[in-house]
């Protein structure tokens, strides 16, 4: 389907990103396969955002969604610190770095207490409507056409680190591990929750 001409096309007209399929959550720490209550997580398996038939994640370049050809203009700069996504109708914060490294269970936390006067927001978000994303919304991103980084060109977002991404989905062959996303080529790939990585919220989505 196309896209709509701006952020204000109904959600609709949006191409939606496929979930990933989790529909449980799990513990942060080194607790393998403890499954946990999803409520207040801001996990995968609590928002389970995105649409049928659903896309679980590989790992590798091509290891999660990748959104299709689009001629369209692809990002709108809000001027408020947001970047709405025309093709998939994700509103991403503009700023790629504004929390730095810091674990999984951190990066959840950090972006759903995320809220207007935080990173230069000045949308009137409130703490609870920001999340991390499921993978495969982060690597809808990802224009395989390009390299270092492997984002669409022009695209307006700042701070962009060469390095990984954390998304909200657990590894679920291995849940002490999450997945994440980098920005320079595109390799979806595991990592220990424990370890530090880059997070860059998200809002909306189906």
């Amino acid at each position: 389907p196309a896209g709509p001409q701006g952020p204000a096309g109904a959600l609709a007209r949006f191409l939606v990103v496929p979930k990933t399929g989790q529909t449980m959550c799990y513990d942060t720490s080194d607790n393998v396969f403890l499954v946990i209550p999803c409520t207040g997580t801001g996990q995968d398996g609590a928002y389970q955002t995105g649409s049928l038939p659903a896309l679980a994640p590989t790992g590798g370049m091509t290891g999660a969604y990748n959104t299709p050809a689009w001629t369209g203009v692809r990002f709108t700069d809000n001027g408020d610190g947001t970047v709405t996504d025309n093709l998939t109708g994700l509103i991403w914060l503009r700023n790629a770095n504004c929390f730095g490294v810091e674990p999984w269970a951190t990066a959840l936390s950090d972006a759903n207490n995320l809220a207007h006067g935080d990173c230069n927001l000045s949308d009137g978000s409130s703490a609870g409507q920001w999340r991390l994303p499921n993978v495969n919304e982060l690597h809808s991103l990802i224009d395989l056409t390009q390299s270092n980084l492997a984002l669409p060109a022009n695209h307006p977002f700042t701070g962009v680190q060469s390095s990984l991404y954390w998304t909200s989905t657990t590894d679920a062959g291995f849940t002490s591990g999450a997945w994440t996303v980098s920005p320079v080529d595109g390799t979806v790939d595991g990592d220990v929750k424990a370890v530090t990585g880059y997070m860059w919220p998200v809002r909306g989505g189906q």
